[in-house]
């Protein structure tokens, strides 16, 4: 190359270097977003798992993750985001309950049992009937596809 060049040549160590940064695998890029890639697909988080993990929280409130997680065949991770962001439901007292009840009690301290039951029979109370419809249509789902798993 130099002989045809001259002085103006460039190595073949340069070219190599431009022909990565034209290609984008230029080694000292700082890469802002993560690649595609060959891999198992997210299944944990599919409504089928989310309607089996609802209907067993609400089939007993005081259900534990690991019981969901070896039920559904799914981790206790998976179980815990399912749980928590994608049905929205808190810890009270080792039961689940919707969050909008637990937005409701926060900050609230109770001597005993009757003021409890007193203060969440106001908060529904305070709910608007379509709250409540809303509700009944989703039971009647829920029971549905429990009794179409055979209450799995």
């Amino acid at each position: 190359m130099k002989t045809v060049y001259g002085e103006m040549w460039i190595s073949d160590c340069a070219v190599r270097k431009w022909v990565r940064i034209f290609k984008g695998e230029d080694p000292r890029e700082t890469i802002l977003r993560d690649r595609k890639r060959s891999g198992r697909p997210l299944s944990a988080s599919v409504k089928a798992h989310r309607e089996k993990v609802d209907c067993m929280i609400r089939a007993n409130r005081r259900v534990k993750q690991k019981e969901i997680a070896n039920s559904v065949g799914i981790s206790k991770e998976r179980v815990h985001h399912i749980v928590t962001t994608v049905l929205g439901y808190g810890k009270v007292s080792a039961c689940w309950v919707p969050r909008q009840l637990t937005k409701y009690l926060k900050g609230h301290h109770y001597d005993n049992d009757e003021e409890v039951i007193t203060d969440v029979r106001k908060w529904c109370r305070g709910q608007s009937s379509e709250f409540f419809a809303d509700g009944v249509r989703q039971l009647v789902k829920r029971w549905r596809l429990c009794v179409d798993r055979d209450n799995d």
